[in-house]
């Protein structure tokens, strides 16, 4: 794999000072930073193509690789080199939100260089096969409207199959040194992979954009070129590629794959989970503490649920209720994906004059709700994909849509679209990217425990924005709630407590209103991405900490809108440089 062009610039010193004993000129930072971002879209091509950044739309990474830790670690050593020749006075406030990020991220990102990340290329629930589908299907970031547009994307699969092979090797090493995902989900990921392979070339996912050529695009000879390239790329190099991933996974990862379901089933797993705690929460929280606090909001959440419940005369106990909601007729009124989509734009349409009175400022970056496509809605969430901020692509609030009549409307509908959408998701990642005052790598960065948190914390805001008047959606956002402090407790036993599979889907159940079809896919996510899951909670937690601190302090001079202006005007910040940030504007509105 070629040398990245920043590492190789930043190992030589291009991007500090000539005289190493001196601080690096103020006014070099801000190229400092745009330099720090194009190596990180260097090193995730995917990733820019996400942020509109179409320079690196024919590469990707070969991230199972030994080789592109190396780089990537090489890269952020140098990185933190060169930060370190700046004077943190001298900046301007701006300027030191941008240090500390990056200070934090690269000193987070060196701490993963002693853990074997190239051995776990592949789940069920996030990995790049799921991605490249996705991409593929020319309805998702990959630009599908020109001649060069189809080339790049040729030449990115040509690239992904070279990823299958390396992945395949490194997940045979990682067998022979003790590292897999669990053999529980390795039937999925099977069941992913051959959902790729479709023999009718014509019908394959890979083929789809293909179809939407028109004379405006391209020219005959240029479109008949593209045709024949891409039924090439699909019947001999696509499809085996896929076919061989498949039969290994198959025949020879499944039978050696880990039978123990948490990362304490790994060499060293125990700090690896200590160390992903650390990142994902951007706290120094151990695993207890966060279990602890799980427990805590678990028995606080019941006790409201219990008491919502009564209010609809309900007689009997909560896991009865539980029932009732799941399988009562009543609460499964459509009969198409249209009309469940209907149902969240009526959820939009409620918000709306409520919306203006807590926020100062609205995106403009256009929204829409769609179905979420069939190849992975079986084993895919409700979410949101960001738009650009030249318009030139909306942000997509994504919806799974399995089987419409049996869509439950008291599963947190109102929640699910405060959270993925407005104000959440879209509110957020939209009037970050933008603001044209904050450096590419804030425009379009983010962190787990911010970026989640302010989502959930949105999902507390249903009553102040007109949802949540009847006691069933009221219900179904307790019991999303209910879902992010379960995520506390289990995510934490699974990795470092010893709870199995089967015993955190039991306690899941015990306390979520839901089916076990759902627990069972939501305890495997947690299974194969550790500890992501803690975020959400750990930052709505510390951002309502804040703004009932601020509501106490400020009194009168407390503008709820304003708070929320300043949660989101300078991007996603890790909770410690929030924290601070917010404190100093307190004190100045104070």
């Amino acid at each position: 794999m070629r040398k990245l062009i920043l590492a190789m610039a930043l190992t030589t010193g291009m991007f500090s000072c000539k005289n190493k004993t001196q601080p690096a000129e103020m006014g070099d930072f801000n190229q400092f930073v745009e330099n720090y971002y194009d190596g990180l879209m260097r090193l995730d091509p995917l990733t820019g193509t996400y942020n509109g950044d179409n320079r690196f739309n024919d590469q990707l990474a070969l991230d199972p690789s030994v080789s592109f830790f190396k780089e990537k670690y090489a890269f952020y050593r140098a990185i933190k080199d060169s930060l370190m020749h700046y004077d943190y006075a001298k900046l301007s406030e701006n300027d030191q939100l941008s240090f500390d990020i990056i200070k934090q991220d690269v000193d987070q990102t060196l701490e993963f260089e002693k853990i074997p990340m190239q051995y776990f290329p592949i789940n069920q629930f996030y990995s790049l096969p799921l991605t490249i589908g996705q991409f593929a299907s020319g309805q998702s970031v990959q630009p599908f409207k020109n001649y060069q547009d189809f080339i790049n994307w040729e030449k990115r699969l040509e690239k992904y199959i070279v990823w299958i092979d390396t992945a395949i090797v490194n997940m045979d090493e990682g067998l022979k040194n003790g590292y897999s995902i669990p053999k529980a989900v390795v039937p999925k990921v099977i069941n992913q992979i051959n959902d790729l392979v479709v023999k009718d070339y014509e019908k394959s996912l890979f083929y789809a954009p293909v179809l939407t050529i028109t004379d405006s695009m391209m020219n005959v000879s240029e479109a008949n070129s593209v045709k024949a390239k891409y039924k090439d790329l699909i019947v001999n190099k696509l499809n085996p590629a896929h076919e061989k991933l498949s039969a290994y996974l198959r025949n020879t990862y499944l039978p050696k794959a880990r039978t123990t379901d948490g990362l304490s089933g790994l060499p060293d797993g125990k700090s690896f989970y200590e160390l992903l705690v650390r990142v994902s929460t951007t706290t120094d929280k151990t695993p207890d503490e966060i279990y602890n606090i799980g427990l805590k909001e678990v028995a606080r959440i019941k006790a409201e649920m219990i008491k919502t419940m009564e209010s609809t005369g309900y007689k009997g106990t909560l896991p009865e209720f539980f029932e009732y909601m799941k399988n009562d007729p009543q609460f499964f009124p459509y009969k198409t994906p249209e009309e469940v989509l209907k149902a969240f734009y009526v959820i939009y349409d409620t918000i709306k004059p409520y919306v203006k009175n807590i926020f100062e400022t609205e995106p403009k970056t256009p929204f829409e709700i769609k179905q979420t496509e069939a190849f992975r809605a079986a084993s895919a969430s409700a979410e949101y994909n960001p738009g650009l901020p030249d318009g030139s692509r909306p942000g997509v609030f994504y919806v799974p849509i399995i089987n419409a009549r049996k869509f439950n409307m008291t599963s947190g509908m109102e929640s699910l679209f405060l959270h993925e959408a407005i104000p959440g998701h879209h509110y957020q990642i939209s009037l970050q990217q933008e603001n044209k005052d904050l450096p590419k790598f804030r425009q379009f960065g983010g962190n787990n425990a911010y970026v989640e948190g302010w989502a959930l914390y949105c999902e507390s805001l249903g009553k102040e924005l007109g949802l949540y008047r009847n006691p069933y959606q009221y219900m179904g956002a307790l019991g999303d709630e209910m879902l992010r402090a379960v995520r506390l407790v289990v995510d934490v036993a699974i990795h470092y407590k010893g709870m199995t599979r089967d015993e955190a889907m039991a306690y899941f159940l015990e306390n979520i209103p839901t089916t076990p079809e759902y627990a069972e896919s939501e305890i495997e996510r947690y299974m194969v991405i550790p500890s992501q899951a803690l975020g959400y909670k750990i930052g709505a937690l510390k951002i309502r900490e804040l703004r009932t601190k601020y509501e106490q302090t400020l009194g009168s001079k407390f503008s709820l809108a304003a708070f929320h202006t300043q949660l989101l005007k300078d991007g996603s910040l890790p909770l410690s440089v929030l924290e601070t940030k917010l404190d100093k504007w307190a004190a100045s509105v104070q």
